[in-house]
């Protein structure tokens, strides 16, 4: 049988391949799905599980009327839940990607990204004076890796309030904060797109799915956004919070839904004339894909498929021309990607037996 390939060159890529989307898809295995996802034979999930087996996990999906789309819902309770059977002055209940993870889930200097998620504060929900942190981005390596860089937390106050803070190192300060009341029973999604890097560029926006109304916005265009011995920095998610004062606290339920984390800007140059083209082809004898000329730049070839999810990945050795077994493809459109520091170049492949 013919086999057919179509292959497109992409000099400079401002999103596409890189997206990665975790969404929900029904009662049952959501361990398994958030792990299939954020790190494939990993454990990218911090629930209290262990303190709280009675209760089965702490993470499951519902169908969301309002969505029309199934969600997933974060359970955490005052009492026994606490942190990992680490700590128990506080109570974690979180999703992460984390050095198991997949390149592309994680962020590197000089690279931006693009991180998008909806959440839904229940009716009545109660805020930690302490914290009570819905989002973080964190820094792991280096002596600050303790810190978050970026985070989301709701804190108990007259009114309560949400609020984004931010450390360089060891010291937070509050960037911005609003009325909570407004996200207490709203779905809401964020868009939040970082540059990593000593020059850095930060923006978040927060708005209202029901009427589009913006409820969080803030953007600095010269914000230092890594830490020195940092290896890269990684997303978290879910219900965070202190225990200092735990009368201020009830059982709760928030709900999350379609996780997304899309590399942007790969390229480090929009000038197509000085970039060095490869070839990739497939071959459907040995099951194997064939690359020529393969920029010396290269430190890591990397195949995706549509959804962002890397199927296969190699180090570049010495030789410029590679084969690599591929037998693991079935037919479809799959994206290979060259990448090093400061360059990254795809071409798409598709594959019809």
């Amino acid at each position: 049988m013919r086999t057919l390939i179509i292959f497109l060159s992409f000099f400079y890529l401002q999103s596409g391949f890189s997206q990665v989307v975790l969404e929900a898809d029904g009662p049952g295995d959501t361990y398994d799905l958030i792990s299939s996802v954020l790190a494939p034979g990993q454990n990218p999930i911090e629930t209290p599980d262990c303190g709280h087996n009675a209760f089965g996990d702490h993470i499951d999906e519902i169908f969301d009327e309002e969505l029309n789309a199934f969600v997933f819902r974060f359970h955490i309770h005052t009492m026994p839940d606490n942190d990992r059977c680490i700590n128990f002055d506080r109570q974690r209940n979180e999703i992460k990607s984390y050095s198991p993870s997949p390149d592309n889930l994680l962020g590197v200097e000089e690279e931006t990204v693009m991180y998008k998620w909806k959440f839904r504060l229940p009716e009545g929900f109660q805020s930690s004076p302490n914290f009570t942190h819905l989002h973080q981005l964190k820094s792991v390596g280096g002596d600050f890796s303790s810190m978050p860089m970026y985070t989301l937390t709701a804190r108990k106050s007259n009114p309560d309030r949400l609020e984004l803070r931010y450390a360089e190192t060891t010291s937070q300060i509050t960037l911005i904060q609003t009325d909570l009341a407004p996200f207490i029973g709203n779905w809401v999604e964020v868009r939040e797109t970082i540059k990593y890097g000593m020059e850095g560029t930060y923006e978040i926006e927060i708005i209202n799915l029901n009427n589009q109304t913006v409820l969080l916005s803030y953007n600095d265009n010269a914000i230092i956004n890594w830490r020195v011995g940092g290896e890269f920095v990684r997303p978290k998610w879910g219900i965070y919070r202190s225990l200092n004062n735990a009368q201020d606290l009830r059982d709760e339920m928030v709900l999350f839904a379609d996780f997304s984390i899309e590399e942007l800007d790969l390229v480090a140059t929009n000038d197509p004339i000085n970039q060095e083209d490869f070839n990739v082809y497939f071959n459907a004898i040995n099951k194997s894909l064939c690359l020529k000329n393969i920029n010396n730049k290269t430190e890591l070839i990397q195949v995706f498929d549509l959804s962002g999810r890397r199927i296969l990945h190699k180090e570049k050795d010495a030789r410029n021309d590679l084969i690599i077994k591929a037998s693991t493809l079935s037919s479809g459109i799959y994206i290979v990607n060259l990448k090093g520091k400061g360059y990254s170049q795809s071409k798409t492949i598709f594959i019809s037996n």
